[in-house]
């Protein structure tokens, strides 16, 4: 099978690999089975127009575009190796409700449709209570002369929709685009609508799941559907892949990376990223239509195709920059609270170490010409390690790591959206029950039984306060948050309390803590204090314990029988 095609009426003007089919005629592709296209007239598994936006545009050496388009396929044959994001299908039915407040509206609608394209309701906006369910089974709550409705419907036309009905799938607002290309993609969804699974999901590193109170839902708030809900009664997350638009918002706010894109993973993204050493990245969302792009792309500019625009974070950011050793360009007309948190952060690093923004946001195609006329490498800043089967926050200390090295370049505030912190500990009240230590599931904190010590690393912490909520002690542990420290120590499990065992006082095994034992003696000794057996007893191991109570309670029944006689 030829996995790689290029189609291109006028052909090429310099030669490209064998694995690579070129034809400047439709019909040659009708019975291929193909892997990756240069465009949509042709079908594929997955289509990158940045290929063409490449060759259009580039002014690399011929030598360079023969080795770099070769590069391309391959690139974005990877990332559909290593994509999750699985296929599904809703059947849809004919049944279809207009929702319109003028006759001009509902004639317009009716005059694009024929009799039997649909069967056809209409209601007006004003009597349209509630709206759940989504494509294929939605139920529409109406208000007919003050009793409550249900209609149950397949889609749904809606004139200058409302968010009611944009929350779930299933609503198109012909004002959005025509009514013309809304009936041909009303028509297109009926008997199959096929949708992807955009997001998947680690609860066992999830700050929401389980929790007994609400630490993060972060992912909730930024979602602008009901693909993501959240249960406060059970502290469980629930996902609705057929009403996520896939653009990502809630990765680059997950704390954790509980969850991650599907169509371009951390291990995507990473291994994407190998292939752009010593080029300059283009970050082009797949909704900026690059193919109508014309513009001049400098020497050693190579595009880095993604899905969605929302789901970068800092982890994405630095994997790129520091494999590729350049500043990297992300040219999107909208940037996300979690991504433009991310960027900041990240270029007020880059400042503090290299006098350079990493990353050169482009909002519009002047601002991408500023920006690739601005792009340049950074000297030794390029850095590889294998992150396979790290988590986000364990890739990022890695990589801020290498770019601290050994100096102290000060501080970075982190943002309203993604949160760092450092866990402080007043030595005196902790009595190392390790209670934070079993909160924490990004393992920032931890205890070490070699020295019987309890130690952070900070830069694992995501300042979620859950271990501050565990904590049984009062004004022991508290966080500051939304700092990074940028100097060594950050980077290091460092010692935030620590204490000797004690021993039992009757058979001498270490059970517990000398604060811990000296705590519980605190309260309880003075209600013990007639009786010394008790109070020895809070000296003791749990085996010890019931023995010498219950040898005092024997040699008191003992005493009593002997002074009966």
């Amino acid at each position: 099978m030829q996995e790689f095609i290029y189609y291109n009426p006028k052909g090429l003007d310099f030669p490209i690999s064998e694995d690579i089919l070129v034809t400047t005629n439709l019909d040659d592709a009708q019975d291929g089975d193909f892997l990756i296209s240069n465009t949509k007239e042709i079908q594929a598994e997955l289509i990158a127009e940045e290929i063409s936006f490449y060759i259009n545009n580039s002014q690399d050496s011929m030598a360079d575009k023969i080795k770099n388009v070769q590069k391309l396929y391959e690139i974005a044959a990877n990332k559909y190796d290593l994509a999750q994001d699985i296929s599904y299908s809703q059947e849809v039915s004919k049944q279809l409700l207009l929702i319109a407040n003028t006759k001009e509206e509902y004639e317009n609608f009716k005059a694009a449709i024929k009799s039997d394209d649909f069967e056809l309701f209409f209601v007006k906006e004003n009597i349209v209570k509630e709206i759940s369910g989504h494509i294929g089974n939605l139920s529409v709550v109406v208000d007919d002369e003050g009793n409550d409705v249900t209609l149950n419907v397949s889609q749904i036309v809606w004139f200058d929709a409302k968010q009611m009905g944009l929350n779930q799938s299933g609503t198109f607002d012909p004002n959005l685009s025509s009514v013309e290309e809304v009936v041909e993609l009303l028509k297109s969804n009926i008997n199959q609508y096929s949708y992807k699974k955009f997001t998947t999901y680690d609860e066992s590193i999830c700050q929401y799941h389980g929790r007994r109170e609400e630490i993060c839902s972060k992912c909730e708030e930024v979602c602008p559907t009901v693909a993501i809900t959240k249960d406060d009664k059970t502290k469980t997350l629930a996902f609705s892949q057929i009403d996520c638009h896939g653009c990502g918002g809630c990765i680059s706010v997950c704390p954790s990376g509980a969850l991650e894109y599907a169509p371009s993973n951390q291990e995507s993204i990473y291994e994407m990223s190998k292939s752009y050493e010593n080029t300059h990245p283009l970050i082009v969302p797949q909704k900026m239509n690059v193919g109508d792009l014309n513009i001049s792309l400098k020497e050693n500019v190579l595009p880095f195709a993604i899905e969605g625009e929302k789901f970068l974070h800092e982890g994405s950011f630095l994997t790129l920059l520091q494999l590729s050793g350049s500043q990297v360009i992300f040219y999107t007309d909208f940037i996300s609270k979690g991504s433009g948190d991310a960027i900041r952060i990240v270029n007020d690093i880059y400042q503090k170490k290299y006098s350079k923004d990493a990353i050169l946001v482009a909002m519009n195609e002047e601002e991408l010409k500023d920006a690739l006329e601005q792009v340049s490498f950074i000297e030794n800043s390029r850095f590889n390690f294998n992150q396979d089967g790290l988590k986000k926050r364990e890739i990022i200390s890695h990589r801020l790591q290498k770019i601290v090295g050994d100096d102290d370049l000060g501080v970075v505030k982190t943002g309203e959206h993604i949160h760092y912190g450092l866990v402080e500990v007043n030595q005196d009240k902790c009595t190392l029950c390790l209670v934070c230590v079993g909160s924490c599931n990004v393992n920032a904190l931890q205890a070490d039984a070699s020295d019987n010590t309890l130690r952070l690393n900070p830069s694992l912490c995501t300042s979620c306060g859950y271990c501050e909520i565990s904590c049984p002690e009062s004004d022991c542990l508290t966080i500051k948050r939304d700092v990074i420290n940028l100097e060594p120590t950050w980077f290091k499990e460092n010692i935030l309390a620590q204490d000797e065992l004690f021993a039992c006082v009757e058979c001498g095994k270490d059970f517990a803590t000398t604060k811990s034992v000296n705590k519980i003696a605190d309260m309880m000794g003075p209600i013990f204090a007639s009786d010394p057996v008790k109070t020895r007893s809070l000296y003791c191991c749990a085996d010890c314990k019931p023995k010498i109570m219950m040898q005092n309670y024997f040699d008191q029944k003992n005493q009593g029988t002997n002074n009966a006689r």
